[in-house]
Formats: structure tokens, sequence, C-alpha cells
């Protein structure tokens, strides 16, 4: 077992809660206390401070954001009046990374104004029927029940991915990283950032067209939510993570 330590406070109950749901049906499975998939097991331990992982050390860390600055989001929080309750609240947050980019590029194109529990039937269901990995994608022909104009996207990107053309490469800028995604068909700014937070571990981005974050900062126009936003600045997927927690 691999011990991987973290500056406390962590979230550990909310980054499971946020995975369950999410968890594909045959790939990976959530517990109340483990995170398994592929052999791997990942637990927490609080007395020591670490995400304990079985296997996959690197992955896990980067999965699990162990090694968040948390002191300095929280600090950069503490006094927001929309965020610092939040960070009183749910000390620790953290930002969920993923097992493989490119399955979570996939799982955000399903996830297109849809519910989270919808979104994960589909996934289940392109996983059982034609897995999710871009070589068995690019060649997938039966839609799972989708619009198919997203199932053309998705089969897209398996092409694109397969072939060398795109990759999922932090860029140099968050700027550049949101531009290599939207360049894609089919994926539009709140799909870019949401691939941002999770897969590139763009610590900024920020998928503020989400209901559920405009639903958690009061209902606000989008253009105020962005101007609120700036403040948050330069860690606003750890704000959105503590949004979607209050929820």
């Amino acid at each position: 077992m691999i011990a991987l330590k973290y500056t406390p406070p962590y979230d550990w109950s909310g980054i499971l809660n946020f995975l369950r749901p999410r968890a594909i049906a045959g790939v990976e499975t959530v517990t109340d206390d483990a995170y398994e998939r592929d052999g791997v097991r990942v637990t927490h331990n609080a007395a020591r401070n670490a995400v304990i992982a079985s296997d996959e050390a690197a992955r896990v860390r980067t999965m699990f954001d162990v090694d968040a600055d948390i002191v300095a989001i929280e600090k950069h929080f503490a006094r927001d009046a929309t965020l610092g309750p939040l960070v009183r609240k749910y000390p620790g947050i953290r930002v969920p990374g993923t097992w493989d980019p490119f399955e979570m590029a996939i799982r955000a194109i399903v996830g297109q104004q849809i519910s989270v529990a919808g979104a994960t039937t589909l996934m289940a269901r392109i996983a059982s029927r034609h897995g999710v990995t871009p070589q068995s994608l690019m060649r997938a022909r039966t839609n799972p029940g989708m619009p198919q104009t997203r199932w053309n996207t998705i089969r897209g990107l398996a092409r694109a991915v397969a072939r060398g053309e795109v990759t999922f490469e932090r860029g140099a800028t968050l700027d550049e990283s949101i531009a290599n995604l939207t360049k894609l068909p089919g994926i539009g700014p709140w799909t870019a950032h949401y691939i941002a937070m999770r897969a590139l571990r763009e610590p900024d981005a920020f998928p503020h067209t989400d209901l559920g974050i405009r639903k958690a900062a009061g209902m606000i126009s989008d253009r105020e939510l962005l101007s609120r936003a700036e403040a948050w600045r330069p860690y606003r997927a750890y704000a959105t993570m503590l949004l979607w927690r209050s929820l």
C-alpha cells in the first residue's frame, strides 16, 4: 500500500460523494469509504493525512488532487461573501481528477444538457456496448440513445485521438487549453471547462454556464457570476467544487 501525503484538511467524503453518482457501472465502484478500479483500491487515512492506494500512485495522486495547496486556496476564499461560509462548512475541498482523460472528455460530452444520473446511465451503456477507448469508439456504429449530433461528436473525437490529432495536454494558459478543446466540433465552453478542470487539471477552469453553479450562487445572471468570480481567480475550479458541494 502506498501512502500519498496531503496538506490537511481533506474533504474525503466530498470527493467520494462527487465520484459515486458518476461511477461507470462495470468499470469503477465507489463505496462509502473507497474507490476501486482496474484492481486498484483507494482509501483514506485521516490520522496519517494520506490517501492510500494499492497501486497506480501517480494516477491516484492526480485523480484525488493530493497536491492541492489547500492552505492558499482557503485563505484566498476566506473573506469572500459567497465562498467564505462554504470554506468553513466544507474544509479541504478538492477537484476530482480522472482515471483516463479521454474517458473524461467522453463523459463531458455525454453530460451536455442532461442530468448526472442520465449521463451515468449512458456512459455505462457505451462502456458495455463499445468500450471507452478511442479505438473502440471510432469504430462504434450503434447510437446508445443520445442525440445523433452528440454521438457524432464522440466518434469524431475518438478518431482524432486515435490518429494522434488531439491530445489532452494542458496549454500554456487556461485560454489556450480552452481554445484547443473548443476547436473540436461539438465541444463548447461548458464542456471545455469541465474537461479542463478534471482532465487537464486547470485550477482556474470555470464552467460558469452550469445551472448548479448559478443556483448555488443565488441564481444571479451569468454576467454577474463572471464578475463575482474574478475575485476567485486563480482557483475558480475549487470555487466550482465548493458551490456544487453546497447543493
